[in-house]
This record gives C-alpha cells, structure tokens and sequence, in this order.
C-alpha cells in the first residue's frame, strides 16, 4: 500500500502465460503498430503504479535478459528491442502481456519458479499473446478500476464493476479465450525449444501455479475451483499442464537448458510476500512502517494487500483501508469519499459522528444504497492522522446494521511507534544447500510462517509429497529479513 491508497489487489494465481502464432513454419507474425505502441505506452506507467513498480534489484536485470532471449524466438521485427519486460514489485502471483509489446512478470511468481527455463516459459506465453495479437481481439474493458468504481458496481448493480472487487488488477490477464491460451501455452512450448530451454518447463510451471492456487485457497478456506486465476474462459489446471507436457514432447529433450543455478542465485535474497514499503499483513494486523500506521481485521475476515489500498472481506461485509488528500477539513474529506461512491457524485450520507480513536480525531457517516441482493449501509470513517494526512475505513454492510462487524477494526486504527515499526518482520527468499540427513520436513521449520510451513515448503520447490532431498542439492526457504 503506498502513501496514496484506492484500490487494493488481490493475491490470486493469475498467470495468463499466453503464446503466439501456432505450428512451426508459420509466417513471421506483424510487427508492433504504432497504435498498439502508443497504447502499451500509456499503459504501461499505470501497470507499474498498479502493481508496486518495477522491483529495483538484480533481478531486474537478469528477468529483462531471458525475455530478450525468448522474444527473439517470436519471429516479430526487431523483437529484442520491441518487447519490454518488467519485474513488478507485487506480493501476487501474475504475469501478464499488453498491446505494445509490454511484458510483465510479479516477483512473487518469480520466487515460485525453480529455474531459468520456467522464467523463459512464463515469458514466452506472455510473448506469445503478443505475436498472436491477441490483445486486439479480446474485450477492450478497462484493466483498472477505483474504490468509487468497483462500490458504483456493489451499490448499483453493475456486473462489470463488481468484478473489480477482487479482480481488477488481473482484468488484463482474465480476458483471453480458451483457444488463445492454448495458443499462447504452444508457442511458449515452441519459443523455449528455440532458444534451447527445457521445453517441459512450460508445464513445470503451470503444474507449480496450480498447486500454489490449490494450496492458498485451502489455506483462505475456499473451494480451489472458485480461483479467479482460472477464469470460466479458461482451461482447467490439469488439462493444461497436461497438454503442454504433451507439446514438449514434440522436441528433442536431449542437452536442452534449465539454468536452476543461475536462476536460484539471482532469486538469493529477494523480498517474499508484502514488501514494507507497501506495508504488511502480519496475521490479522496490517503494518505500515513507512507511514506509521496499523490495524487489525475482526477473526474470520481476510485481509488483502494492494499498491494502493487493503481490501478487507468476510461474513457479513467488506470494508476497504484507504487514503486521499486531505486538506484539515475531515466533513470536506468524507463528503469526497462519499461522491466518488456514484456515478453522479449524489449520496446522502447522515449520522454523522466526531470522536476519538487511539488519539485521533475521527469523523463518520452512514448513507442508505440500493445493492444488487437488497439496501445496504454504506459507512466512512476518516482519521486525521497529520495536517496534510488522512486515512479512512469504508464498510458496506447489510441494511440496518451501520458498521456490522467492523467495529473492532474501526477501533484498532492507531498510529505506530518508532520502535514498532522497526521491528515489522520482512520476509526473502534464501537459496540454502542440503546436508546429510535434510528433510523436507526438517528444512520446513526454517519456513517464516505459522501455518502449513511443509507444505508451502513443497510447492515452493515444486516438490512432491514423498519427495527425497540429496545432499547437495539447493532448494529456496522463506525466511524472516535480519
């Protein structure tokens, strides 16, 4: 979340690994148009807004090199200049391709890949999208929404908008077919055999993102099929990674590159999950060092961690943590909230309440909504924090029951100490090499985490349940930053 906060994204397996243009000998596809140029162009600062910009390490580097590498494979005119590959600083796990020949790639999926030729498979899918142009026949929707827009859709009944609730930040990634992500899934199969990778890694990866999506929707208590990583559009997991193995099948295996070494040294190191400087989810508490500011979700209620905002949903509603300019005059900020909640800026928001909560001066006010399953109650709460700083919490709630369950995360807004906020945990990937004796189970406990450590263990490393360690061997842990 940073300074300015709207919008939050969820922290869903999105992978669009798009491919290109069908079987080998196919005529070189089209180049980049100056239209498609211009649109990815001005998109792309948006995208990077959106998903916490670029990332800023190594990695950086090393991810914009292996997609030279495979988009050269496209056939596309000057293809190793034409497409542009950025690292996003995002806790999600996405990699997504827009008109332009603009390809990105999250650095949480990053950490889930186990080695080069699984980079060079995600890239050449997204490349793949864009030498099949498939950018220019699917749905022109708008890829971004704002809290006003994605609310315009709960309290109006605005299908489109709705979605924007707990998708909006993987739109771009939604809207393909199933026949073009078959496409993309070839020609990323065909760009790695080109380049000479491992072609079998298009469906190492796929089966690590499955496994990823199966595990976190255990993990959040939801059924796995209900993933929105894996649109109605969309093949379903095992039929995917089930058909690219099959694909790679086509090229000889012998001698082809996986580059795990490189791959493990580059990843050595790097920021896992919530980056402080977006602030973190510790549990049910969200910390922001940078801004100095926590707090905590009611039990039960699942909190979600965007560049621009925390999305906070469970029984009985969902509420949103968010900023906006502020000026001194908390009335004049509420009252802004609230016009940006319609389409024409007219809701009526009473009850209004001042008070004090952990020692700041607070303001709220309900308004009454028309929803797509009955009336809502729709409540701010603003905080001046500063002078020039303010944040607020707004719940949408069933009919009558004005902050519903949120009470308690109304409450727990408070500013953090100095201290506190040194000692927030960061978590990074650490590349360590197997001893005699190492376990999966045993090199699980080393995992920062409360729950299920063998098991995010195990996807991870792309391992199986009665997987064997060497010695030797190296293998990534998620450890605590000190």
């Amino acid at each position: 979340m940073k300074r300015t906060i709207i919008l939050a994204a969820t922290a869903a397996l999105a992978l669009t690994v798009p491919a290109g243009t069908g079987a080998q000998g196919q005529r070189a596809p089209r180049g980049i148009s100056p239209a498609e140029a211009r649109q990815g162009a001005a998109a792309h600062p948006q995208l990077l807004d959106e998903y916490g910009g670029s990332y800023g390490g190594p990695q950086d580097g090393y991810v914009a090199r292996i997609g030279q590498r495979i988009a050269i494979q496209s056939g596309l005119p000057d293809a190793g200049s034409a497409i542009r590959v950025t690292l996003l600083n995002a806790p999600v796990n996405n990699a997504f391709a827009v008109p332009g020949g603009y390809v990105y790639v999250t650095r949480q999926l990053l950490a889930l890949m186990n080695d080069e030729a699984e980079l060079a498979a995600v890239l050449g899918h997204e490349v793949g999208h864009v030498a099949a142009r498939h950018g220019a026949s699917r749905s022109r929707a708008s890829t971004f929404g704002t809290l006003g827009a994605v609310l315009v859709g709960v309290l109006t009944g605005s299908s489109a908008a709705t979605q924007l609730a707990g998708q909006a930040a993987q739109l771009v990634t939604l809207r393909y077919s199933r026949s073009q992500e078959y496409e993309s899934d070839d020609l990323g199969v065909r760009y790695l055999a080109g380049a000479g990778y491992d072609p079998a890694a298009m469906g190492r990866v796929l089966a690590s993102l499955a496994a990823q999506g199966a595990l976190d929707a255990r993990l959040a208590g939801r059924p796995a099929q209900q993933l929105p990583s894996f649109a109605s559009t969309h093949p379903d997991p095992g039929s995917r990674v089930a058909r690219a193995l099959s694909r790679a099948r086509q090229y000889p295996a012998a001698g082809r590159e996986q580059g795990r070494d490189a791959f493990l040294a580059a990843l050595d190191g790097m920021v896992y999950g919530d980056d402080p400087r977006q602030g973190v989810i510790d549990g049910q508490a969200f910390l922001h060092p940078e801004l100095r500011l926590a707090f905590r979700a009611p039990p039960g209620f699942q909190l979600t961690n965007g560049t621009r905002a925390v999305s906070i949903a469970g029984p009985g509603g969902q509420a949103q943590f968010a900023g906006a300019p502020f000026a001194g005059d908390l009335q004049a900020y509420v009252e802004r909230v609230f016009a940006g909640l319609s389409q024409n800026g007219r809701i009526a928001a009473g009850g209004w309440r001042r008070g004090r909560v952990n020692g700041l001066e607070t303001l709220s006010a309900t308004a009454r909504a028309a929803g797509q399953q009955g009336a809502l109650d729709v409540s701010v709460t603003a905080y001046a924090f500063a002078p020039d700083r303010a944040y607020h919490v707004l719940t949408i709630v069933p009919a009558g029951q004005g902050i519903g369950p949120f009470l308690p995360l109304i409450d727990s807004v408070r500013r953090l100490s100095a201290e506190e906020a040194a000692r927030i945990p960061v978590r990074e990937i650490d590349i360590v090499t197997v001893r005699p004796g190492d376990t999966p189970q045993r090199l699980a406990q080393n995992m920062a985490f409360d729950d299920a450590r063998l098991d995010r263990f195990l996807v991870l490393n792309g391992l199986a349940a009665n997987a064997v360690l060497r010695p030797g061997d190296r293998v990534k842990l998620v450890v605590y930053r000190r």
